[in-house]
């Protein structure tokens, strides 16, 4: 019975961070238009942190419950397998977790792609917002702002999944808007609209 119990809350701990953790593979893979691939996932994930938490909450159950004194003694005690155990049950448990928890430190996957410092001259300077349809956690806002930030002449680019857009800062000699809009849309994330400032 716990078997089935414990490979369902891992699964479930798993399919919730999906939608975050693909854009980290999809980084070290070199594959960054798969990255929106699980966003469709995002609106249930309130439900498998739930089913997650009572699925490893039921198994702590069944193994901390008291045991009942067998009937008879004939029966020789037998050491527990390994996924029976309280220590598998504590590092699937501390694995689930970190995997709740992934979106809040996802960030830390992405290598530092920081604007650049030169001087531009404020003619050539241009700020552009992109709305962009599919984004779902600070994991996206990362992989759009990595994408963006290798082409050359970026100043700026700040990305929020929660107003759905990314305002970026640029010199116009250097790049333009058509190739900022091509850089987010190979994260897999789509624009949707484009207002120059």
């Amino acid at each position: 019975m716990r078997k089935p119990l414990l490979t369902s809350g891992l699964l479930a701990a798993l399919v919730s961070s999906l939608c975050c953790i693909t854009p980290v593979v999809a980084l070290v893979a070199g594959t960054s238009g798969i990255a929106s691939t699980f966003s469709w996932l995002e609106p249930a994930r309130p439900y498998f942190i739930a089913f997650t938490i009572l699925t490893l909450g039921f198994a702590w159950y069944q193994i901390l419950k008291p045991k009942r004194e067998a009937d008879c003694y004939c029966e020789t005690p037998t050491n527990p397998k390994l996924i029976e155990t309280k220590t598998f049950l504590g590092i699937l448990t501390a694995f689930a977790m970190l995997m709740l928890a992934f979106p809040s430190y996802s960030h830390i996957f992405y290598p530092k792609t920081g604007s650049q410092t030169e001087l531009v001259d404020n003619e050539n300077l241009q700020t552009v917002e992109f709305s962009i349809n599919g984004m779902t956690c600070a994991s996206c806002e990362e992989h759009v702002n990595h994408e963006v930030n290798k082409l050359s002449g970026i100043i700026s680019s700040t990305t929020s999944y929660d107003n759905g857009n990314a305002i970026i800062q640029f010199d116009s000699l250097k790049t333009n808007v058509s190739e900022i809009e091509t850089a987010i849309n190979r994260t897999g994330y789509k624009v949707t609209e484009r207002k120059e400032k």
